[in-house]
């Protein structure tokens, strides 16, 4: 998997994390996630920084809420799923956009949603001292 990081933080605890992940199918896919106090926004785009289906969940009391802002042409299960984890390992609001070329081939899925999955932990245990506040829920 191919990555790139660029890391900028704001005052307070705002943070931006570009990344790219490369697929089992040579696709490329560019990651930006930018953190909040509250949850994060992260954008999946291939080809181009351009906005695309967005799902937006909220965790609170290990129930998950999630709402298709704009539903997507290809892959509406994927970026609800993206959403809904990691809402509930934050424990907080995500949402994700996702623009995409074509239909995602289960190899994208999965170096996506690794990539998403490191990142996230990796940042959450930073912000918050590695209190383990980002580690899956099992359910």
């Amino acid at each position: 998997m191919y990555k790139f990081l660029i890391t900028m933080q704001n005052e307070g605890s705002d943070i931006t994390v570009i990344r790219y992940a490369k697929s089992e199918t040579r696709r490329i896919f560019l990651i930006k996630f930018l953190s909040f106090q509250n949850g994060c926004f992260i954008s999946l785009a291939e080809g181009s920084n351009r906005i695309g289906s967005i799902s937006v969940s909220i965790s609170s009391s290990n129930k998950v809420n999630t709402a298709k802002v704009i539903p997507s042409k290809f892959d509406s299960m994927f970026v609800s799923t993206i959403s809904e984890r990691v809402s509930s390992m934050i424990n907080g609001i995500c949402i994700v956009s996702l623009y995409s070329t074509k239909q995602l081939q289960l190899g994208d899925m999965k170096a996506i949603m690794d990539e998403i999955m490191n990142l996230v932990k990796e940042e959450y245990n930073r912000s918050e001292g590695d209190k383990g506040y980002a580690q899956e829920s099992k359910q």
